[in-house]
């Protein structure tokens, strides 16, 4: 079976779904003649069928055009939703906690706590080698490298032993945080309304995803996967999937007993050690972020 990556590539028409096979890049509507397949949330939505197209469509070899020449977007450029997992590696919670002067917490686990998750906005979203702006009045702009789960077929109420099933594929993303916007002015520690999300993970360009989708047949155990994030080349972030307070499993379970998931949903499944505010740094304009987990590629960002 000849294997490829789902991705979104610009073309002079707009977004146009791709196939990556050994780094040329092929129109997918193009050769297969069918408009539904100029979309790669059109294609998750029907994925059983589509995939047997598409494996079809590869076995040809199609020449497509070399990857240096194709300019890729976010695979899925406005995800339905991204729901983002908080404080999902012990070392990031730990590092986070001395950040704001808190003990370190205990493994939600013993307490019989279940995953927690936010919403970011699908607007934040941009693709590999773009560059963003400063977020408005912030200064502390920071990195978080992140496993992402694209989901492929409805799911609700859906049981830890098959949540895997509902997983189209994985790509890399990074969630960017504007730490200083994240507590609003003039209101008490203890106010509910202290916290700003919006402000702290929404901002424009604050979800870079990319570069493609590696369709999880393709990735044998996506809890053991090497990531890696620089800033400039110097190493920050160095960590394993494997090291995930509540797997993906749980993730897709407690996400999806709460609404349904949809195909094209995306789940940002926490972030390891090694992020700025832990240690005083953060990012500037010129500034070139880089993301890679073992066997999804690369994923690269400028602050403009």
């Amino acid at each position: 079976m000849t294997s490829y990556k789902l991705a979104t590539m610009q073309t002079a028409e707009g977004p146009r779904a791709a196939m990556i096979i050994e780094n040329r890049v092929v129109d997918i509507a193009s050769l297969s003649g069918r408009r539904s397949d100029e979309s790669v949330l059109e294609i998750l939505e029907h994925l059983e069928e589509s995939v047997s197209r598409l494996d079809a469509l590869a076995a040809t070899k199609p020449a497509g055009k070399p990857l240096s020449e194709v300019v890729l977007l976010a695979p899925i450029p406005v995800p339905p939703a991204i729901y983002c997992a908080g404080s999902n590696y012990a070392d990031h919670a730990a590092e986070m906690a001395k950040a704001n002067g808190r003990e370190p917490p205990k493994d939600p686990h013993d307490l019989g706590q279940r995953s927690w998750h936010f919403l970011k906005s699908s607007r934040s979203v941009v693709g590999p080698g773009a560059s963003i702006p400063m977020p408005e009045h912030s200064k502390k702009l920071d990195w978080e490298a992140e496993l992402g789960v694209v989901i492929g077929k409805p799911a609700r109420n859906v049981a830890e032993a098959e949540a895997l099933d509902y997983v189209a594929g994985y790509l890399i993303g990074n969630d960017l945080s504007a730490r200083d916007l994240s507590r609003r002015a003039g209101l008490p520690e203890t106010s509910s309304f202290k916290s700003d999300w919006l402000s702290h993970k929404s901002f424009d360009g604050a979800c870079p995803l990319g570069p493609w989708i590696t369709l999880a047949r393709d990735v044998a155990d996506p809890h053991d996967l090497k990531m890696v994030l620089d800033v400039n080349g110097v190493v920050k972030q160095d960590s394993n999937t494997g090291q995930m307070i509540f797997d993906i499993r749980e993730q897709i379970a407690d996400l999806s007993a709460r609404m349904t998931l949809l195909p094209g949903d995306i789940i940002l499944t926490g972030t390891p050690a090694g992020v700025g505010n832990g240690r005083g740094e953060y990012l500037h304009s010129g500034d070139v972020v880089t993301i890679r987990i073992e066997g999804l590629g690369e994923l690269v960002t400028r602050i403009a």
